[in-house]
């Protein structure tokens, strides 16, 4: 099946649909995304999507030409031209067509693209027996040269770390920030659970707010557990007795052995299981 894609309110067949060679989003990474899940037909959170991506945008000077609420339609319409109903989205925003040049006032025309697909992150033998990861020389950017919460067309930063796990043999590598400090994975925020209470890097980490993390944290709290943003060394990686990443396209999957370390007892822990039962209810709620 060949799904339709939009682009500035026009559905075109998938071969069929393209944007200008001198887009800066192509020529400069410049541009922002969102990555969402449907369920049932629905996107999850989409609200707190489009409100993280028109933020983003305006951290970077790009006005978005549609409203969030037309934005809200155009999401809904092409998901439903495609007939997907659990199904992974793709909302892409660039500066638009322009000159050779950094400059982005000689450029017009934003583009608008929404790609609706499926997806399947990693294989399903990880989420019930855990992935390996390996924490890599690859920093995150410093957050005070360009903000993690700005969702930006330039993952560069985020590919060389996966590179470094992929040649490590692993699918997903741990990104340590400017001081040392556990930041996340490549494409996955990563929680702890240590004691009986859960830890999570802090937005000041220099991580992007991930809308899943966000869930998973209340989803925790509203269970009666204690969730601590807070900051954390390998260290406290290696002694945890659970660790699990989440990600809208990952949504939650476990991690039994970091740096060749197991964690726990090198299962899903019983934390991890419960909080990925409690978010499949909410999701499809």
């Amino acid at each position: 099946m060949s799904f339709k894609i939009h682009i500035n309110g026009q559905l075109y067949d998938k071969e069929d649909a393209k944007i200008s060679v001198y887009d800066h989003g192509l020529l400069y990474g410049d541009g922002v995304f969102e990555g969402m899940r449907s369920y049932g037909a629905k996107v999850f959170r989409l609200e707190d999507h489009l409100v993280r991506l028109y933020n983003s945008a305006k951290a970077i000077c790009l006005e978005i030409p549609i409203s969030q609420a037309e934005m809200t339609s155009a999401v809904n319409d092409t998901l439903a031209a495609n007939g997907i109903a659990d199904g992974y989205v793709r909302l892409v925003v660039t500066r638009g067509a322009g000159t050779l040049g950094l400059d982005p006032n000689r450029t017009s025309d934003p583009q608008v693209i929404i790609i609706t697909d499926h997806i399947s992150l990693y294989p399903q033998e990880y989420y019930d027996n855990g992935l390996e990861i390996v924490s890599v020389s690859t920093i995150r950017n410093h957050p005070a040269a360009l903000s993690p919460r700005v969702k930006s067309l330039n993952y560069l930063n985020n590919i060389l770390a996966k590179i470094e796990g992929l040649q490590a043999g692993c699918v997903e590598a741990l990104m340590l920030n400017h001081k040392g400090e556990v930041a996340e994975c490549t494409g996955d925020n990563i929680f702890l659970v240590t004691g009986g209470e859960v830890f999570t890097p802090p937005i000041d980490a220099g991580i992007l707010e991930g809308i899943t993390r966000d869930v998973v944290i209340k989803l925790a709290r509203a269970a009666g557990l204690t969730v601590r943003e807070t900051a954390l060394t390998k260290h406290d990686v290696y002694i945890a007795d659970e660790c699990f990443l989440t990600g809208s396209a990952a949504e939650i999957v476990p991690v039994v052995k970091v740096d060749s370390r197991v964690i726990g007892d090198g299962k899903p822990g019983p934390i991890t299981r419960d909080l990925t039962t409690r978010f499949r209810e909410t999701t499809r709620a």
